[in-house]
């Protein structure tokens, strides 16, 4: 077995570099992050199902793994690219290196790569197929291997990692994850505590949506004051109106939207009935729900420092985000919906809202990884709630 991997893309461009992670060949769609720190949340984030990740901050590992700081029950990348893979980790938490987590969930990965390059070319080009590999060395296999690979367009990923059975994300689970570790809500410093609105009223029973939940947002919505049951993402309707449920999340997800149609035909049927909060994939469900379109970005959204304006609000927010689609903002004004928040890079839609009605973003407010500027919006939950109005809109069937 030879120590040299290689990625290759589907236009032909190849990148060879050092064997990291688990011996394997993985396709994917190729894409980069470019968050400085939070490499354990971006693998076990569902949303990275079915993608080879890059990381632009050049040194990878450097705090190790340990047991807090999953999203999820394992890692859903199908490769890792790094520049610098730093196999000496240091921090207190660490119970592992980052080389081991990888071969032990058997996601293989390669090092010493120019990811500069590959960003660049990925940037130009847009994110594309391709495929990993730390077993194969001919360019030609690889490449013809990354061009079989299915299109993240038209992909419906939600099934594959939405849960198969309700379950409760109870207060005692959060006070027990509280005492072995972090835990999204509960830190210690006074400044990072105050950007969670605290809510006096009385607790609220909410349905949250699976189509990928990571655990930061359950923890963030028991804390602030929510009885969460995480349904799968193929619930009816029925089950939720006749689950006397106070109001409905929408997750977090992989993929694209627009084949997830047993989703946006639920929540269609939901909008108006119940008050409906939803976020990155559950933004675009709601948007396709209301009537509006979606369409693909050149190379998305990924990291944990996107500016992003409030549109009613003197206040810019350094925003997570992971995501490939995003809401046609032409197609927005033919809804009843209006805009909430604007991307400041490309000015994409990150927020949408019907009055007293339902309310989503683009991004991941719950922060994991990323900053707190966006936790308020939890608590802006309560509110919907509080003044929710039954509205008819007229909403036809997904075409």
């Amino acid at each position: 077995m030879t120590d040299r991997a290689m990625l290759a893309l589907e236009d032909g461009t190849t990148f060879e570099g050092r064997v990291f992670g688990a011996v394997g060949t993985s396709p994917g769609e190729v894409c980069f992050n470019t968050g400085m720190t939070g490499y354990q949340e971006v693998l076990t984030d569902p949303s990275y199902h079915g993608q080879i990740v890059t990381m632009t901050s050049p040194q990878i590992g450097n705090t190790g793994v340990n047991d807090d700081d999953d999203q999820s029950v394992k890692p859903w990348v199908t490769g890792f690219v790094v520049r610098d893979e730093v196999a000496a980790y240091s921090s207190w938490r660490a119970t592992g290196s980052l080389h081991d987590y990888l071969v032990r969930h058997g996601i293989p990965g390669i090092a010493e790569i120019d990811t500069r390059k590959l960003t660049r070319h990925l940037r130009d080009r847009g994110a594309m197929r391709g495929v990993l590999s730390t077993e194969i060395t001919a360019a030609d296999e690889l490449v013809d291997r990354a061009r079989s690979a299915p299109s993240m367009v038209g992909l419906d990923l939600v099934k594959e990692v939405s849960t198969d059975t309700e379950y409760a994300w109870t207060a005692e689970i959060v006070t027990e994850r509280a005492e072995g570790g972090y835990v999204a809500g509960k830190e210690h410093s006074p400044a990072t505590a105050a950007l969670l609105e605290g809510h006096s009223g009385p607790r609220r029973s909410i349905a949250a949506f699976d189509y990928g939940i990571k655990r930061n947002i359950l923890d963030l919505l028991v804390t602030c004051g929510f009885d969460v049951t995480v349904v799968p993402a193929t619930t009816t309707t029925d089950r939720i109106l006749s689950g006397g449920f106070d109001g409905v999340f929408l997750s977090n997800g992989p993929g694209d939207p627009e084949p997830v149609t047993y989703a946006i035909d639920t929540i269609r049927a939901l909008v108006g009935r119940v008050p409906v909060f939803g976020i990155c994939l559950g933004h675009q469900i709601l948007g396709l729900a209301l009537g509006a379109k979606t369409f693909k970005l050149p190379f998305g959204h990924r990291g944990s420092n996107h500016p992003v304006k409030r549109i009613d609000h003197d206040r810019i927010e350094i925003t997570c985000q992971n995501h490939g689609f995003a809401v046609d903002p032409t197609s927005l004004e033919e809804t009843a919906a209006h805009l909430t928040h604007e991307n400041l890079n490309d000015h994409t839609v990150e927020g949408l809202a019907v009055d007293q009605t339902c309310y989503s973003v683009q991004y991941h407010p719950e922060s994991g990884p990323g900053p707190h500027d966006s936790r308020y919006l939890f608590s802006s939950f309560h509110e919907l709630i509080d003044r929710f109005e039954p509205a008819d809109l007229a909403l036809g069937a997904h075409a």
